[in-house]
């Protein structure tokens, strides 16, 4: 046995990858339930636990297929799951869309890792919206590119700001994200902006990776446009899946479908095609929910109706933060989300993270901390609406006695 052990290290390709959603804070917010404390989590956009159930079909369908569920099936998919996407984009306006430009994933978080790694030399620079998804960030980093991170403006409902979008591009940018509907902050693009950022793509030769798993989680007749049916001259990536729109986060089934100016990437969706084939397929079981989620009755319509579970947890949360002196927030015309605004002046929080963990500790509410998302100043946080309305409530309660304590008198 040699006496000299070194400590074993993680890669460096890890350097700088972090996903915040499940960091720190949350591990502490563990260690106090394991002490006995209750703990209102706000912190992570799962509808299960909270009561959001999947449509029962598509359990049964899951159920009655899954003694032909034990072996892999086509790396990309199985057919009738490619095809039920397929007919979605359809709908959607997405125009020339094949069986085959279709890969099911494991979930949409392993198809945009899949994605970025087909794509990205080191350096290679690709556009992250601030605030984004934080995978997305991770993603890039883990490939060996570069993140960089063009602002979205509160003032403007939270649409992304063109003119620094702009200043953001460099001979090194291979391509641009658009998360739309936005998590954390709630966004629907409009159109006309929409059509702006397509020049932007088309006059700097950019890839267009489209998140779209929030597209019918809409709040007051708000319509979703996917970017990918507004052009044909460009390449477009859209990923979407049943996590959300059908609360089947556990099923872990996404997809992602290749459109627009396929002749000109042959190479990169060989390369996307290798790496489908490396992973030999996607969960197998879960993949029969997916025709009959698409095609079936769309419950998600009936919970973001004011009257509806969703639209009325999203009123009272909004309400309850816009009402803390010192607390400002867009309303959310999507998704699950709040993201609200601590004015500096009144809480001069230098670091988010403290506040979060401070706010945990004292009042049992788990929330996260705005930088977490790529926000560059330690002033907002993301709060989930999705509990039980007494839950939203009391938590939200919470945070406004611990903001009163804690206010610049």
């Amino acid at each position: 046995m040699s006496g000299h052990q070194t400590t074993i290290n993680k890669s460096d390709k890890l350097k700088g990858v972090c996903y915040d959603i499940r960091g720190p804070v949350l591990r502490e917010a563990h260690r106090l339930e394991d002490e006995g404390h209750r703990v209102i989590k706000l912190n992570i956009g799962n509808p299960a636990p909270f009561g959001f159930e999947a449509p029962e079909e598509l359990l049964q369908d899951v159920i009655h297929n899954l003694p032909d569920s034990t072996g892999y099936c086509h790396s990309k998919g199985l057919f009738p799951a490619r095809k039920a996407v397929m007919q979605y984009t359809q709908t959607k306006g997405i125009e020339n869309v094949t069986v085959d430009d279709i890969i099911i994933g494991n979930g949409v978080s392993e198809l945009i890792v899949m994605a970025m790694q087909a794509l990205l030399n080191y350096g290679d620079e690709v556009l992250l919206p601030a605030p984004d998804y934080p995978l997305w960030t991770a993603a890039v980093r883990l490939s060996g590119g570069n993140p960089v991170h063009y602002l979205c403006d509160e003032k403007q409902d939270w649409q992304p700001a063109l003119d620094d979008l702009r200043s953001k591009i460099t001979d090194r940018t291979r391509a641009m994200v658009i998360i739309n509907p936005n998590n954390p902050t709630g966004a629907n693009y409009d159109k006309a902006l929409l059509q702006e950022m397509l020049e932007i793509a088309r006059e700097h030769d950019l890839i267009v990776f489209a998140d779209e798993i929030y597209d019918k989680i809409l709040y007051d007749g708000e319509v979703h446009h996917s970017i990918a049916s507004m052009a044909d001259d460009l390449l477009f990536i859209t990923f979407n899946g049943l996590s959300k729109n059908y609360r089947a986060a556990g099923f872990r089934a996404g997809w992602m479908v290749i459109s627009g100016a396929k002749y000109r990437a042959e190479n990169y969706i060989e390369g996307l095609d290798m790496l489908a084939s490396m992973r030999l397929c996607a969960n197998v079981p879960s993949q029969h929910a997916i025709q009959t989620a698409l095609g079936g009755f769309q419950s998600i319509g009936d919970l973001v109706l004011p009257t509806g579970r969703l639209g009325r947890q999203r009123d009272k949360a909004w309400d309850m933060l816009s009402s803390i002196p010192g607390v400002s927030c867009v309303k959310p015309k999507s998704a699950l989300y709040l993201f609200p605004r601590l004015d500096p002046k009144v809480f001069p929080f230098q670091d988010d993270e403290a506040f979060a963990l401070d706010l945990l500790r004292q009042e049992k509410v788990l929330i996260v901390q705005g930088t977490a998302f790529n926000w560059p100043d330690p002033d907002h946080f993301r709060v989930v609406f999705l509990p039980r309305m007494d839950d939203l409530q009391d938590s939200i309660g919470r945070i406004a006695n611990y903001l009163d304590r804690i206010r610049k008198k």
